[in-house]
């Protein structure tokens, strides 16, 4: 897909704290920086990136991208692991973690929720325990669930279903859990069915061992490791205030664990999709307001159309004047077709730009396979040239030399850690 080459690259800088790194064929690393390349801290990338390249189309990004498939690799926070390396990973284990770290992840995502005793944990929503861990294997916790498992009633059209809740168990018990991959059976009629769930295109093969972590835990490893991080504050599903557990005091919390740990706020990326999360935060913490991130959610509004701003509420201007730095729409709100069906940068991204928004995109590797027409919600707006995995490289280019994002979110970091030390950023 030809499309114009543009120097946005210079939006790559995240804060003026981003690690830029050299292009992984150059020949001339003696006159980088240091400031602007760790070298130090190679990134294993696999397999992956190079059966996404061989699946393009012949196109001279995909001859650029093939030049560099000997390396080497580094760390780029232009990678983002969506909750770890959740792909083929538990989401939001240690093990998941560790691997969004080892392919070069830059910054690593924790959403934060809590238990019925206030502490905060990693979890992706507060009641996704029965599909994301092994609780319903656990009796006497399946018990304290907030909807304990009812089989499927296939007679009647009614599927199987659980909810379990980090709310519905303290601490210690959280503890006792194991991760699994993402998934459930509907059809499920005894609990091991309704557990054996792990969508097709994704894999069971490193879910023996699945180490749940407190935000406090996740904290520790990405601080040893190096990276930055970027916490998501979850929406509470209980009543809020929880026993006196108000809103406020749950967005503080979140942010007085870093400051406990001796983390520098430049290393910190606090995300909401509540944008009164990210008001609090620039009122009340205006040491983190310039890396708080507004989550988008306004495309839940009916008639929401990123190629219409006067759908929008509220505003780009309006977010500006509120304090708002960054925003983090989804992958398809960023892109649309021309007339030639080249992916080009959708109104809602110029506008975004124009007001001096900076954007994180959100979230790639999260479909089934492409040239299945798996593409589903996450390419929707460009749903009519994605046809084959390498679509997935189209996109990012896209993403990052016209729309001008400053990082990506993926469920498999190491894709786009390739891209990202490729192209010399």
């Amino acid at each position: 897909m030809a499309r114009d080459n543009k120097t946005a690259l210079s939006a790559l800088a995240i804060l003026s704290s981003v690690v830029c790194l050299s292009a992984c064929n150059s020949n001339d690393s003696d006159n980088t920086s240091a400031t602007d390349v760790d070298k130090s801290v190679s990134a294993q990338v696999g397999p992956r990136p190079l059966f996404l390249i061989d699946q393009m189309q012949d196109s001279e990004l995909k001859n650029q991208l093939a030049q560099c498939e000997s390396g080497p690799f580094y760390r780029s926070d232009f990678s983002i692991g969506h909750r770890g390396a959740s792909m083929q990973f538990p989401e939001h284990t240690k093990e998941a973690y560790q691997a969004a770290i080892d392919s070069g992840a830059g910054i690593v995502e924790c959403d934060v929720t809590f238990t019925n005793d206030k502490a905060l944990v990693c979890r992706h929503s507060q009641c996704d325990l029965a599909t994301t861990t092994n609780i319903l294997a656990i009796p006497e916790l399946a018990n304290k669930c907030s909807t304990p498992f009812t089989p499927a009633d296939a007679a009647n059209g009614v599927s199987a279903t659980a909810t379990c809740c980090t709310s519905d168990i303290s601490l210690a018990e959280f503890k006792t859990l194991n991760g699994k991959m993402d998934g459930f059976n509907a059809n499920a009629t005894t609990v091991a069915e309704f557990m054996d769930g792990t969508p097709s295109w994704r894999t069971d093969l490193y879910a023996g061992t699945g180490t749940l972590m407190t935000h406090a835990e996740s904290i520790e490893l990405f601080k040893s490791a190096g990276i930055k991080m970027t916490p998501e504050l979850k929406s509470a599903s209980v009543s809020m205030p929880f026993d006196g557990f108000s809103q406020q005091d749950y967005a503080q919390k979140m942010l007085d664990e870093y400051s406990a740990a001796g983390v520098d706020v430049s290393q910190v990326f606090p995300q909401s999709f509540n944008l009164d999360d990210v008001k609090y935060w620039i009122a009340n913490a205006p040491e983190f307001a310039e890396q708080s991130v507004y989550l988008e959610d306004r495309y839940d509004m009916a008639g929401f159309d990123p190629q219409n701003s006067a759908t929008w509420t509220p505003s780009m201007d309006s977010l500006v004047a509120d304090g708002v730095k960054i925003i983090a729409p989804p992958l398809w709100m960023l892109v649309t077709l021309d007339d030639n069906n080249a992916i080009v940068p959708s109104e809602y991204a110029n506008a975004a730009n124009a007001a001096g928004l900076k954007m994180i995109a959100w979230s790639l590797e999260r479909s089934g396979l492409l040239s299945e027409g798996n593409g589903g919600w996450y390419y929707q707006s460009i749903a009519d040239v994605i046809d084959n995995e390498g679509d997935t490289y189209e996109l990012v280019d896209a993403l990052a030399k016209d729309v001008g994002v400053i990082g990506i979110f993926s469920d498999w970091p190491a894709t786009v850690t390739y891209y990202a030390n490729c192209m010399g950023m």
